[in-house]
């Protein structure tokens, strides 16, 4: 015969499997917080900015003072270069911006009219799909320039090597862009 009282705890409701003890909460509460020190990581890429800023200022002043006596592939080689510096730039940005916002802590627009509409709607997913976007126009920008300098004597090796490399990074991100449109797919 069964006792009415019985020594087994009562099952736990389907909602609470698990209560966390105070030390769980605690390690949790820290490792949660630990996200913090990402911050400092993203204050340096902003002085990244700063770095390509000052270089980019160097190559747009160098391409005018030789502007008199350049020839226009030494122009259009000069502004792909100007291009490359701006796109690495908006990379690192994307890279701030984003990585705060998904990693650290959500950013406030409100107040903020000027602020871009992506900045704080980009979620993982987009922020791979941007970074790989701007590697790949990047790498696009290399491999034009260095066919500006075909007349400069080309080095057949390197120039394939510019075109392997480009095609892995454009594969790669198609491989990427399907992957996630078939995993959100599912």
């Amino acid at each position: 015969m069964a006792d009415s009282k019985s020594t087994e705890p009562a099952a736990a409701p389907a909602s609470d499997k698990h209560a966390p003890s105070a030390i769980e909460r605690g390690l949790e509460s820290f490792l949660f917080k630990s996200r913090w020190l990402m911050a400092p990581f993203y204050v340096g890429l902003v002085v990244s900015l700063a770095v390509l800023l000052f270089k980019f200022v160097l190559l747009l002043w160098e391409n005018v003072i030789h502007l008199p006596t350049a020839k226009e592939s030494d122009i259009i080689l000069g502004v792909l270069s100007l291009i490359d510096v701006c796109l690495t730039g908006n990379l690192v940005l994307i890279v701030v911006f984003s990585g705060y916002e998904n990693f650290v802590s959500r950013i406030d627009p409100n107040g903020h009219p000027d602020w871009p509409e992506w900045m704080t709607k980009v979620d993982f997913a987009g922020l791979k799909q941007k970074l790989l976007a701007s590697i790949v126009a990047i790498s696009a920008i290399q491999l034009l320039k260095a066919f500006m300098n075909l007349d400069a004597g080309y080095d057949s090796t390197k120039l394939a090597w510019l075109v392997g490399v480009h095609m892995t990074f454009v594969v790669s991100t198609v491989m990427l862009a399907l992957s996630d449109r078939w995993t959100s797919d599912h």
